[in-house]
């Protein structure tokens, strides 16, 4: 028979929560203390035919002692711990971190799959797989869910929260959902499940990822250059998008605790502060059994529930692969609060056209979580050429168990068609080096300079991002023309429309694949992942400056990004650009039909000739830096004159002032020497771009018009 934990930490615990001590099991065996202490310690272990007594003493069967992968139901049952109020008389009226995302169940999906993600047991190169489950509850089947969380121990605490929802935002939230619940006599229940994942391994209390996430708050315990979160910020999305401020947690471990993985469950619900019969409490609480090794044994721990417990709690996992169930008690969704009205004309009113007032709220979900999947995961759920996809992930909708909407598995290559085919194309090595017929997918490679650490001057390396752009040639893309950015993970970060694109140009999209996703042997990809790990906010939705950046990097480390951004956007234009027609081009009978008069070849001009600037595109950027790109016309001439770019703004009187350039780089036709455009012998046209410092403004660059010179030699 299969065992699970040592016999003697199982025994001191069982006894603990059955409120026995050594001598008192001792004597109901009729043994000696040393012998009960000897098994505790490990030195021995009871005959098998005192093992029937141990059941008998502990109020269990003879097979829990033997295997011993669950504790024994006697003892201390299990129940709510609230925390008691500060002895300072400090009150929290909220966690802070959940106002940081809003209760909308696209950010919830964004965060908790980044997070399954992150979690993925890669060993055996499977993706994780991750369910979003809607449930509507009503009726018995309601009353039977409120019975298995204690509903009756809890609505004294909601009913304090209610009395002083007027001046809480979290009250106010709570109270709305204890009402809705008792007005419709309806509960929505959101639970998310993931499938070969490491579930929340570790202690209780001490350092790991189940007390990161059911103890504490913003703590990260991400590994890996790749991984998407780093503030700890993302499992607060869950409780947010709780109108009741509560979720259930049963995770099956990938490494076993107390000598087993299955059915760990417990909840934490979050309130404000508030007072109860007299007693003032701080906020959280734990759903769980009693912690004997706790003061009054009063603190609430994770314990292994039965399989008739879990199913009562609706949190049956449907085998026993690692990873973790989340169930969102009172799921709610404030973009859905946006929509029409019963009778407008919006199809969205009834997705499926039964008239099922009833099951609208949980049908309009299920539509803004697939699409919220397929937008932002669609290349972690993209495979091809041999390589497995990182991601599978389904939604489905029930209503007291019987199919609302049946289970779908969302496909990228319908959300994101394009796209995947561009990430598919680059997997199996089918890309081309110019898009010139449909079908096509263009690549290149876009560089990003990645900086010293610790504020030194200079590059550490370059890292060789991948771009990838094709025709957008089906409908369900989304907007035309944009680019997606993103890195190790495959979730989409940076969302971006391609600007300045010549007129008629095809309509297409563009995927930027940096760090780990441009590939792992790639130079510098960890680094790369590294640095813009730390240039992402909370909401991981961009890259840019961030504190973390500033701090481990430097003040103006972002502007290796900005410049990487406006290398994929010229990259993106050169390869969408049509070419130009040759000059023979039209047919024989069309040359036969026109008169064309040539001009005399011109004279190549004998002294040095001065370039001139003809062209410029400018833009204020996220720090209040002017962004330029210049275009340079230069005659012919066998020497041509060196020009400086020198940047001012425009002013009513008196001298401009001089801005000083952070960056400035030549792009095509030109070289930067010491801020000084160099142009190689028989260059007709130039492109170079600049990046002005902010700190030699002046005045705020909205409130400003640039004027951009050239001027020879050093632009004195």
């Amino acid at each position: 028979m299969e065992t699970g934990e040592e016999f003697g930490p199982w025994l001191a615990r069982q006894l603990k929560l059955a409120g026995k001590t050594q001598a008192e099991l001792a004597q109901e065996l009729d043994l000696t203390r040393a012998a009960v202490s000897a098994w505790i310690t490990g030195r021995s272990t009871p005959r098998p035919t005192v093992m029937s007594d141990i059941a008998k003493a502990l109020g269990t069967d003879v097979g829990t002692v033997h295997t011993r992968t669950t504790d024994t139901q006697a003892g201390l049952p299990t129940t709510w711990y609230h925390r008691p109020g500060f002895l300072d008389g400090g009150r929290d009226l909220g966690n802070a971190a959940a106002f940081a995302f809003d209760a909308d169940v696209q950010v919830l999906a964004r965060e908790t799959c980044q997070n399954s993600l992150d979690e993925r047991l890669t060993e055996n190169g499977r993706p994780v797989r991750v369910r979003y489950t809607l449930h509507e509850l009503t009726g018995e089947t309601l009353d039977a869910f409120r019975e298995a969380i204690l509903w009756n121990e809890l609505f004294p605490h909601y009913t304090a929260v209610s009395d002083g929802a007027g001046s809480q935002k979290v009250g106010r939230v709570v109270d709305a959902g204890v009402r809705d619940m008792y007005e419709k006599g309806r509960l929505v229940l959101l639970r998310i499940d993931d499938y070969n994942a490491s579930g929340l391994i570790g202690d209780d209390y001490a350092d790991g990822k189940f007390a990161a996430v059911v103890r504490r708050q913003l703590e990260s315990l991400k590994s890996g250059h790749g991984a998407g979160g780093s503030y700890g910020l993302g499992k607060a999305t869950l409780w947010a998008t709780s109108a009741l401020g509560l979720v259930l947690i049963n995770s099956t471990l990938s490494v076993p605790h107390e000598g087993r993985t299955e059915r760990r469950v417990i909840g934490r619900l979050e309130l404000p502060w508030r007072e109860v019969d007299g007693r003032p409490y701080a906020g959280p609480a734990w759903f769980g059994r009693p912690d004997p090794d706790s003061v009054g044994a009063q603190v609430a721990r994770s314990w292994w529930a039965d399989e008739e417990t879990v199913a009562r709690m609706h949190l049956t996992r449907e085998n026993d692969e690692p990873g973790t169930s989340f169930l969102v008690v009172g799921a709610h969704d404030v973009a859905s609060l946006d929509d029409k009205p019963s009778g407008a004309d919006d199809e969205e009113t009834d997705d499926e056209g039964d008239g099922d007032e009833d099951t609208r709220d949980i049908r309009k979900m299920h539509k803004r979580l697939v699409e919220a999947l397929g937008r932002d995961f669609w290349a972690a759920m993209t495979g091809g050429g041999g390589r497995l996809p990182l991601l599978e992930v389904s939604v489905r909708s029930l209503r007291n168990g019987d199919v609302v909407v049946p289970e779908v598995q969302v496909d990228p290559s319908v959300q994101q068609p394009s796209r995947t085919r561009a990430l598919r194309a680059h997997y199996e090595g089918t890309t081309v080096d110019r898009l010139t017929e449909a079908g096509q997918v263009a690549a290149r490679s876009v560089p990003l300079k990645l900086p010293l650490s610790g504020g030194a001057r200079g590059t550490l390396g370059v890292h060789q991002a991948v771009l990838l752009v094709a025709n957008d040639v089906v409908d369900g893309d989304g907007d035309p023309n944009q680019l997606h950015s993103l890195r190790g993970n495959r979730m989409t970060v940076k969302k971006d429309g391609v600007s300045k694109l010549p007129l008629g140009t095809n309509h297409f999209q563009a995927v930027l694949l940096v760090g780990e996703a441009a590939g792992e042997s790639a130079p510098f990809a960890k680094e790369a992942e590294e640095f813009l790990r730390a240039a992402e906010p909370p909401e991981h939705d961009r890259w840019g400056q961030t504190e973390e950046l500033a701090l481990r990097w430097s003040p103006s480390a972002h502007r290796r990004i900005s410049a990487m951004t406006a290398e994929a956007n010229i990259a993106v234009r050169e390869l969408v650009a049509r070419p130009k027609r040759g000059s023979r081009e039209g047919g024989e009978a069309l040359r036969k039909a026109l008169t064309v008069k040539k001009k005399p070849k011109a004279k190549a001009l004998s002294g040095p000739v001065v370039p001139v600037l003809d062209g410029l595109d400018a833009m204020i950027g996220d720090d209040g830096e002017w962004r330029i790109t210049g275009s340079v016309s230069i005659p012919r001439g066998d020497e041509i004159t060196s020009m400086t770019p020198v940047a001012q703004l425009d002013v009513r009187s008196g001298g401009r002032p001089r801005l000083d350039w952070a960056e400035l780089t030549g792009v095509e036709g030109c070289e930067v020497e010491d801020g000084v455009l160099r142009f190689p012998p028989g260059t007709r046209r130039a492109t170079f771009r600049g990046f002005t410092d902010v700190t030699s403004h002046p005045v705020r660059t909205t409130l400003t018009r640039l004027v951009v010179e050239l001027r020879a030699g050093k632009g004195e």
